[in-house]
């Protein structure tokens, strides 16, 4: 597989995005594509419930997508990250997408947002 080189590289942890070509989908834009994707077996999205790590794009428009699932033996293992594939592609100036699914570190509840934790009656 080729290295994707990010114009723009950012966390949920906030690191701050490098300056990205005009024709890139924004942050903006990628985190709603990525919300737009929800668990089957939680009514909250992927990005609220934390299980997106990385997000990278390189000035060609090509995005890498680190995100874990809550747990290893995850009914939707295979079917999440093919959707935020799809979500992804969806965008205007995407060119490819490639998500990596990775267990470092192992996610918990913590990461969720506060609007998640609220859905779920977990605060």
């Amino acid at each position: 597989m080729n290295e994707i080189t990010p114009s723009t590289a950012w966390t949920p942890d906030g690191e701050k995005p490098m300056a990205a070509a005009s024709n890139l989908p924004t942050e903006d834009a990628l985190i709603e594509a990525i919300a737009s994707v929800y668990d089957p077996e939680i009514p909250v999205n992927i990005y609220d419930l934390g299980l997106i790590y990385v997000v990278e794009i390189a000035d060609d428009g090509a995005v890498k997508v680190e995100m874990t699932l809550t747990a290893p033996a995850c009914p939707s293992a295979q079917e999440l990250p093919e959707q935020v594939h799809q979500a992804i592609m969806s965008l205007d100036g995407v060119t490819s997408c490639h998500v990596e699914t990775v267990w470092d570190p192992p996610w918990d509840p913590s990461r969720m947002t506060e609007e998640a934790r609220l859905q779920l009656n977990m605060y």
